[in-house]
């Protein structure tokens, strides 16, 4: 059997699949990233921390792998943390999971494949890798053809709702498709915990990990003021009516969709519904006013060509999705024509999608592709 580099965490998820590509055959060798600088970090449900690094290494020896560990700390810094806060200090919401995805661990992961001879590499994600050839319409759930010609292979949504990450792996492309295993796009998280507490892996327990890994207590405004030099003073707080509410504490310090923390009072529910960075204004109104039904996105990555290149890509069977774990609805997709960007019009308005943020258009369970949601 082929040999497969698997990117290890130290979690339960990367563990587990080791563990399957073993049992199927695979020669299979760990691998962890050193992705930050982690001295006196000791949270375990981060996928930065050395605990997390050490973890890997114990489950490694337990499944009866070799392991071992590359720093990529210098590009990690560049590549994943500098645009994080760079997208934060302009009224923006990165995505660092993606920025990691597409800079650091697919590239990383086969270039360390390559020098080690293996023809695959895998991941832990809750999704699926399938040739065009069997995204038959029964997997794809609808009685009705696509409206798109599948070609190659195809990224598929995890079986799991609850866990799908296939959102995150919109900026994968073709070539690395073909040498990427996804074992457990075909497992529920809760029947992976079982194989890992049942062969009593050290990850059993270990708790998810967390989306910004780097900032540990989830405190990312925190991590902004320790990593950058950026100054931003505080400003107004105003409603869509142009009525000042209070002062905010440095627009890094909030997001679109936020209720929490804003530090005004009101009769009803508010929400930040704007960020404004050029003029260091965050804007506030009500619940309906943060859904929005309408978008640019650009930086577009397709997985999946548009057959035929129509100008305007009609909703069903169509969705997107703004967030990682909302449901995909249904929207049109407006082509420009150089097909550099897109307008999205949902059916029905979203809540809060943010700027910086990514839009993940799919057919059925097929990710057609994506981009980064325009301010």
């Amino acid at each position: 059997m082929p040999k497969v580099i698997v990117g290890m965490s130290g979690g339960v998820d990367s563990s587990v699949t080791a563990y399957l590509l073993k049992e199927q055959g695979y020669e299979v060798e760990g691998l962890s990233f050193i992705l930050f600088e982690t001295r006196g970090r000791t949270d375990t449900a981060t996928c930065c921390s050395l605990q997390a690094i050490e973890d890997a290494s114990k489950t490694a020896s337990a499944i009866g792998i070799p392991h071992s560990s590359v720093d990529v700390r210098n590009d990690f810094i560049e590549k994943v943390i500098e645009p994080f806060v760079d997208s934060y200090t302009k009224g923006l919401t990165p995505n660092p999971c993606i920025l990691c995805n597409r800079h650091i661990k697919f590239p990383y992961l086969l270039k360390e494949a390559d020098k080690r001879g293996a023809e695959f590499i895998a991941t832990g994600h809750y999704a699926r890798v399938r040739n065009a050839l069997c995204v038959t319409r029964n997997e794809l759930k609808d009685k009705n053809a696509s409206r798109i010609t599948h070609h190659g292979l195809r990224l598929l949504k995890g079986i799991d709702p609850k866990k799908d990450q296939s959102y995150f792996l919109y900026v994968l492309r073709q070539e690395e498709l073909k040498r990427i295993l996804f074992p457990l796009g075909d497992y529920k998280k809760e029947d992976v915990r079982k194989i890992a507490c049942n062969l009593g892996l050290p990850s059993a327990r270990r708790p998810e990990s967390q989306e910004i890994c780097f900032t540990g207590d989830r405190n990312y405004f925190k991590f902004i003021d320790n990593v950058s030099q950026f100054t931003c003073g505080p400003g107004p707080i105003i409603d869509m009516n142009g009525k000042i509410l209070g002062e905010h504490k440095g627009i890094y310090h909030y997001t679109i969709g936020q209720r929490k923390g804003l530090g005004i009072s009101s009769k009803e529910p508010l929400y930040v519904t704007k960020i404004d960075a050029e003029k260091n204004i965050v804007y506030v109104g009500s619940q309906e006013q943060a859904k929005i039904k309408e978008f640019e996105v650009s930086g577009l990555n397709w997985l999946t060509p548009i057959y035929p290149p129509e100008q305007i890509w009609r909703a069903s069977p169509f969705t997107v999705k703004v967030r990682s774990m909302m449901k995909a609805e249904s929207a049109a997709i407006h082509l420009s024509k150089n097909a550099n960007m897109v307008k999205v019009v949902f059916d029905e308005p979203q809540w809060a999608p943010a700027p910086g943020q990514s839009a993940v258009f799919y057919d059925n369970d097929v990710v057609l592709g994506g981009g980064i949601i325009r301010g």
